[in-house]
This record gives structure tokens, sequence and C-alpha cells, in this order.
């Protein structure tokens, strides 16, 4: 069984006893949250298809923690100028396990 829930702006594949790193959400380590935005559930073969979310269905989630993701570096040039700028990123995340799946 899975499903495709909207997060903070975006869509994830969750299933049961996984988890998701979304973009930071205010929530303490801990926490369990609820995910009312389902647009579709697959329950061993059936497909229920939201227009755009499917009522009553919720997917429930528990904070594992907040991590940052890996270095990426942002790099400027202009050629023949002399000009050369180097900088990092590190994108901050939260773990969450998802815990149940429930139409």
């Amino acid at each position: 069984m899975y499903a495709i829930v909207e997060i903070a702006g975006q869509q994830f594949k969750v299933e049961k006893d996984r988890f998701v790193y979304t973009q930071r959400l205010e929530a303490a380590e801990g926490d369990t949250l609820t995910f009312d935005k389902v647009l579709l559930v697959d329950n061993d073969g059936t497909v229920n298809v939201g227009a755009p979310v499917l009522s009553g269905a919720k997917v429930t989630g528990k904070v594992l923690g907040h991590v940052r993701g890996e270095t990426l570096v942002v790099f400027k040039k202009k050629r023949r100028k002399g000009y050369a700028k180097r900088n990092g990123h590190r994108q901050h995340y939260t773990k969450v396990m998802i815990e149940s799946i429930s139409l």
C-alpha cells in the first residue's frame, strides 16, 4: 500500500514504515504529524484517485529529526575578467517516518 501526498508544496510517494525527507517543517522532534492532502492511494491494486484530493484519507507520520542535506557548490565565473566566486549551500530537511495510511 502506498499513497501520493502533498507535503509543504511537494508531492511524495509514501509507504508505511518508510521515511521521507521533506522541506524543513515547524515541528519538534518526536511530534506526530497528520497530512490531509492525499492525492492517490493504491491498496493492493485498488487505486483511489482524488479530484484533487481524497476526502477522509489521512497519512500520519512521526518527526525523527531535522537534518541538513549534502553540500552544493555554487561557483560563479566571468571569463577573462579575473572574477571567480565559490560558495556552498546546505538545505535544511525534516526526516519523517510514515506510521499509517488510512482511507
